[in-house]
């Protein structure tokens, strides 16, 4: 019994292994064949791709740049709330894309805080549309992700370093020269290229605050040249550069791991004798609270511009949002079902195998959802109206995108129960669905949980695929938000953004504590 349970776990992970397979190489495969050539893309489509590098490169610096100070700072003072602001730092990553580009808006537009400031002290306001505004809101989505990648590789640093540094008279300069370049010189090369890989594959930013042959990326070519010009051929080529840029960028991430050079330690609480002086504390302070007003005023603005607006929301708003929480339910429940069936199977077969499978699964975080749609669209588009099936289509790739992270979360809990629990239920005769929910589902519950609330936050606010295949009388709640605000109806789109933000949060909510209750039971 419990070999054919293995057995069952393993065609199941190989099932969904060939799912995404088709989702991803086979959307490209549907590309490839569409697309005409190299040659039919013209300078300004290289211009496109040109600019999508550059901007990726150049947001994933400035990240990085502003990260290191926040994280050093972080790393080397205790004060009352830490722990909440480093909690805070992570609200980005689930944060729906459009809301923010609506706080930031609030703050840094044409008729934002920012401005009116600058009006007041007779200068002319400012405007984030263009190459600025993209720059602004990547670093503002992975600031905070940076430092929290970084500040683990300072506290990685045994505090038995620091004692002995301090007993040998080592100044600031010297600790940064021997234990922290070091740490950073392993780090930031690994942080640089995921966010590089992020922004290549950001849309909702270039399509809110981009456009214009100066800042259009790949992504947003390709939305244009589908919806807009429906030239499929042109919309397949793009897709297929972008899929080239991250595949170089996804391998990249892979190559530069490097072994970490911190050693071991006793896990003491790490005192920093070298920064206690008082500029130093000041510096760290100011790091550390232009930090939080830069990342808390956007969302700040949004409440305080959103509450008065919730109960005048048009019924059409409303419709959108039910729209969402189904997709994001459906999204959820296949992305679990994707990731549980997958982890069974990595720990249960070699580990080359495993690793194969592990690597399918973790495929889609070098795709772009717009591609996988524009190949889902010339593959569907004969047999079928697109358009008809937005909804599924968007619950489909959504799920794709939410799955590595979900894996992330299950693969190594699935392998300490394999190890732990396996021999066991072998021996007990304990096989198939009963070993599922008596033995599997209670000690996985966490990562479950966690990984459900990640892939339900992250589809509730995605903005990508639904623009793609949508009309006018389909729609989710993050492009009904898109709509208010191309209509210059910034109150309702603030009430929207509340509720969507209420709504990503609590579907994140509901999932992680859904994991957490009775664990141990």
């Amino acid at each position: 019994m419990a070999v054919r349970a293995g057995t069952l776990s393993i065609w199941a992970g190989a099932v969904s292994a060939a799912l995404v397979l088709a989702l991803t190489l086979g959307t490209l495969g549907a590309v490839v064949w569409r697309a005409d050539g190299f040659g039919a893309l013209g300078p300004r489509d290289w211009g496109y791709v040109w600019f999508t590098v550059w901007q990726a490169a150049a947001s994933a610096a400035i990240s990085v740049a502003l990260a290191i100070p926040v994280a050093r700072a972080l790393a080397r003072r205790q004060f009352w709330g830490r722990s909440a602001l480093i909690t805070v730092l992570g609200a980005p990553f689930i944060l729906p894309t459009i809301v923010a580009i609506l706080g930031l808006l609030a703050v840094f537009g044409r008729t934002g805080v920012v401005s009116e400031v600058l009006s007041w002290a007779g200068l002319e306001p400012i405007s984030i549309f263009g190459v600025h505004g993209i720059l602004l809101a990547h670093v503002f989505f992975n600031l905070p992700f940076a430092t929290r990648l970084i500040l683990q590789g300072w506290l990685a640093i045994p505090a038995e370093r620091f004692r002995l540094a301090a007993s040998l008279g080592f100044t600031v300069s010297d600790v940064a020269r021997v234990l922290e370049r070091p740490m950073l010189r392993d780090v930031v090369p690994g942080v640089f290229l995921v966010i590089f890989l992020i922004c290549t594959t950001s849309f909702a930013v270039a399509l809110a605050l981009g456009g214009g042959p100066q800042a259009t990326t790949v992504e947003l070519a390709i939305y244009q040249a589908f919806r807009f010009d429906f030239d499929l051929s042109k919309a397949a080529l793009l897709g297929l550069v972008q899929v080239m840029i991250c595949v170089v960028a996804g391998a990249l991430v892979f190559k530069v791991r490097l072994p970490s050079t911190s050693g071991v330690g006793l896990d003491r609480v790490v005192r920093r004798w070298e920064a206690d002086g008082l500029g130093l504390r000041v510096l760290d302070a100011l790091c550390i609270g232009l930090a939080a007003v830069f990342l808390l005023g956007p969302l700040s603005m949004i409440v305080i511009e959103g509450i008065g607006g919730v109960f005048s929301l048009p019924g059409s708003v409303l419709e959108a949002a039910w729209s969402s929480i189904w997709v994001t339910v459906v999204s959820t429940a296949l992305c679990m079902a994707l990731a549980l069936s997958m982890a069974l199977a990595v720990s249960r077969l070699s580990a080359g195998a495993g690793a194969l499978v592990e690597g399918i699964g973790s495929l889609t975080i070098a795709a772009s959802p717009l591609v996988m749609g524009t190949g889902l669209f010339v593959m569907i588009f004969p047999f079928a109206d697109p358009t008809a099936l937005s909804l599924p289509v968007t619950a489909v790739v959504n799920a794709a995108m939410a799955l590595p992270f979900a894996l992330r979360a299950l693969v190594p809990a699935v392998r300490d129960l394999q190890a732990g629990y396996g021999n066991l239920s072998a021996s007990l005769g304990i096989s198939g669905f009963t070993w599922l929910r008596w033995v599997a589902v209670p000690r996985l519950r966490r990562p479950l949980g966690f990984g459900a609330g990640l892939a339900a936050a992250l589809s509730m606010g995605d903005l990508g695929v639904i623009a793609l295949f949508s009309n006018p009388d389909v729609e989710t709640l993050p492009l009904a938000l898109f709509r208010l605000m191309g209509a210059y109806r910034l109150e309702q789109a603030a009430a929207a953004a509340l509720v969507l933000v209420t709504l990503s949060l609590a579907a994140f909510w509901i999932c992680d504590r859904g994991g957490r209750v009775d664990v141990d039971v």
